[in-house]
């Protein structure tokens, strides 16, 4: 009888406990609560642009503390890369693996998984929620394209998490979020920022347009319809006077793609019933606390993620804290309420289960409620003599950082405490003038330093400072770059959510019907099926695969050949051969934005790739020179500003609403998903022969049925065209 026949089956490892750090303090904290590994980011490269980030010189002495405490150190190089940006991307991995010697590279972008190994590095490569793995197929062609590690999406349930872990490869792990802010779209879905003007959640820029107040119904929005009518009839107008003007040939209006079945330039309907208003999107944190236990075991689950590399050493040490005891003392109730009232003193925002647990799939926002990160010390008293007043509902102490009211109100500011303040004292709030808020403006604490802390990071910063750090010279060396090709003319495609009817079905002279599979598209007639180009969805959950690559065979089997695929992982549901006739094109959701990022895209057999529509000018013009596949474009229609998974509370899909400053907006349910539009659609059609001439082949136009009431548009289309991607 061997050892192996009397020895109990080996137990799954413990997951690590993996904090963040934005700043060197926090970082510290982490350590000091016994964090397993610590997460951060660079001055450049990183989704977190708006936290201190860190130089290589001073990581490299963090990283070689956390070594000497057996904690890993994980680099997060997780933005999109733009075409003039792989060589820089590159040396800094270089220097990167040569100074520092992370343990991981936390990356987004195709183009990393190249470049990295290109640049010695040989610390796991950990695929980020922002690159999209939501199913089970996706984890199989991670780790085909060598890939260490897959961070899953935050929308996950318990059982959808125990599902893709069951599915795993081995020499895969997976990373799950436990704790903190929880973003409305899903990773890697959300253009929201980046379309009102450059800011690309992306390339951790995002400005958080879904924490802000919208409107939506009643009063608010008749001025704007009435503009919208009057700017029709105006229209109209002119468009007649120019029809007589071409009364012997074709008026010179012309219809865009996104305007067919009558879907724009319609008779503006305002919206009914009394006005709403609210933070629709705004999400509460997720806060899985005592729920965390049923994560032990899952299979490959090696990493629980706490977010927060904006937040404060304070709230990383009590939430490492309190997860540690979670985790190592899981069926303690004593250490289970101790970490409870911990989280409890973490300045985050008020917690949410999200949708961790499948019976009770809640929305994790409050429309009407509170969703702004800190802990709320009480409301705004203006005195007789004009003084603001706040009398805290717990002791302040000086280092106390305070933030007053939510982040797009006018009168938003944050401030230091500078004086011990009792609960209930008084402390005079000395403001800018022209930031004068209102009576009964909530404040909140959102940094703590006590000095218990600060004392026990001392010894913690001694060490560091002590440590000699390392430096590195500079590298001259440049990443191999794939060859470019040129692009061939392809027909157009008309991209329908809707199934044609009699002629549409056959195209139109040089236009190729698309249309987004679906269980309802997919029962077209199987003479039509061979003539479609089907689009995958963006986003798909683990639910959903079994029934997306039903539908894939039996279209592949009619003869079906041309796809597009919405997340590069979506290759899996192909023929790993694939034959001659096969037309597999990577789809703008892929995100492609350079050329490294391609390269994969082509040896995974993708025949060509839509790129980015988030690049401006110079970046979409100089891509197809560098490009080893044939590239199209989305030239017009409705792009989504975001894809959702949580719902919609106190705003109604398919009536237009409205940001605080006059920007419309829609939402449509498809499926599981919401989408969020913007009430302009994107319109490159005067681009399109300067597209051509710099390489473009093909383009799609995405017809999208806007709201009945949705107002004209008055806003160009051009996403960052004449802007810039920062």
């Amino acid at each position: 009888m061997s050892t192996q026949d009397i020895l109990p089956a080996a137990m799954p490892r413990k997951p690590e406990i993996l904090a963040p750090a934005g700043d060197a303090p926090s970082f510290l904290a982490a350590l000091a609560a016994g964090a397993d590994a610590v997460y951060l980011g660079l001055k450049h490269f990183s989704a977190r642009m708006q936290a201190e980030n860190f130089g290589l010189a001073e990581l490299s002495r963090l990283t070689d503390l956390a070594h000497a405490e057996n904690a890993r150190v994980y680099v997060a190089m997780n933005t999109l890369i733009k075409p003039g940006e792989s060589a820089a991307a590159y040396r800094l991995v270089a220097r990167l693996a040569r100074q520092v010697r992370p343990d991981g590279l936390i990356i987004q972008d195709l183009a990393m998984l190249d470049l990295a190994r290109q640049a010695g590095f040989e610390g796991g490569l950990f695929l980020s929620t922002l690159a999209n793995l939501t199913h089970p197929e996706a984890l199989l062609q991670a780790k085909a394209l060598g890939a260490d590690r897959a961070i899953l999406p935050r929308e996950l349930s318990i059982d959808e998490i125990r599902r893709m872990g069951e599915a795993c490869p081995d020499g895969l792990d997976l990373e799950c979020f436990i704790h903190g802010a929880l973003c409305y779209c899903v990773s890697g879905r959300c253009y929201w920022s980046s379309y009102m003007g450059g800011k690309s959640g992306l390339r951790g820029r995002c400005v958080q347009p879904c924490r802000r107040v919208y409107r939506q119904g009643g009063a608010a929005l008749q001025a704007l319809f009435r503009n919208a009518e009057n700017d029709g009839r105006d229209a109209a107008r002119q468009d007649g006077k120019k029809t007589r003007e071409n009364r012997n040939g074709r008026s010179a209006r012309e219809i865009r793609p996104f305007e067919s079945d009558g879907a724009a330039r319609r008779s503006p309907r305002p919206p009914r019933g009394k006005e709403r208003s609210g933070r629709f999107f705004s999400c509460l944190d997720l806060s899985l606390d005592v729920l965390a236990k049923t994560l032990l075991g899952i299979p490959h689950l090696a990493s629980w993620k706490i977010e927060g590399r904006k937040k404060g050493p304070h709230y990383v040490y009590h939430v490492v804290t309190a997860y540690r005891m979670l985790r190592d003392h899981a069926g303690d109730p004593k250490a289970r309420r101790t970490a409870e009232e911990i989280l409890g003193m973490a300045l985050g925002r008020p917690g949410s289960r999200a949708r961790f647990l499948p019976q009770k799939n809640s929305v994790p926002t409050t429309p009407d409620g509170q969703t702004s990160s800190g802990l709320l010390a009480g409301k705004i008293r203006v005195e007789p003599d004009g003084r603001l007043l706040l009398k805290p509902h717990f002791e302040l102490l000086p280092q106390d950082y305070l933030r007053i009211g939510v982040e797009d109100e006018r009168w938003h500011a944050t401030l230091p405490v500078t004086r011990r303040v009792p609960k209930a004292g008084s402390l005079v709030l000395r403001l800018p003038r022209h930031k004068t808020p209102r009576a009964g403006t909530p404040v909140f604490l959102i940094d703590r330093r006590e000095p218990e802390l600060m004392q026990a990071l001392k010894p913690w910063l001694a060490r560091l400072e002590a440590l000699p750090g390392r430096s590195s010279e500079a590298v001259d060396s440049a990443p191999r770059l794939p060859a470019p090709v040129k692009s061939r003319p392809r027909a157009d495609m008309l991209l329908r959510a809707a199934l044609p009817q009699g002629r549409e079905t056959r195209g139109g002279r040089n236009q190729l019907l698309a249309l987004w599979l679906s269980p309802r598209s997919a029962e077209i007639s199987r003479t039509v099926a061979p003539r479609v180009a089907w689009w995958l969805p963006p986003v798909l959950w683990p639910e959903e695969e079994d029934g997306l690559r039903r539908m894939i065979t039996r279209l592949w089997r009619e003869g079906a050949r041309h796809f597009v695929c919405n997340a590069p992982w979506q290759r899996g549901f192909f023929p790993a051969q694939l034959p001659d006739d096969a037309d597999l094109l990577a789809g703008p959701f892929c995100n492609a934005a350079n050329a490294p990022a391609l390269g994969v895209l082509a040896g995974m057999g993708f025949a060509g790739a839509f790129v980015s529509p988030e690049l401006a000018r110079e970046d979409l013009l100089a891509l197809p020179g560098q490009s080893p596949l044939p590239l199209g474009m989305v030239l017009s229609g409705f792009w989504p500003v975001g894809l959702s998974r949580f719902g919609l509370l106190g705003v109604k899909a398919n009536e237009p609403f409205m940001s605080p400053k006059g920007e419309v907006f829609w939402a449509r349910q498809y499926g599981g998903n919401i989408w969020l539009y913007p009430g302009w659609p994107l319109d490159l059609m005067t681009k399109r022969q300067e597209l051509t001439a710099a390489g473009y082949g093909f383009f799609v136009h995405i017809q999208e049925n806007p709201p009945a009431g949705l107002p004209e548009a008055r806003r160009q289309g051009l996403f960052n065209w004449d802007g810039a991607l920062l």
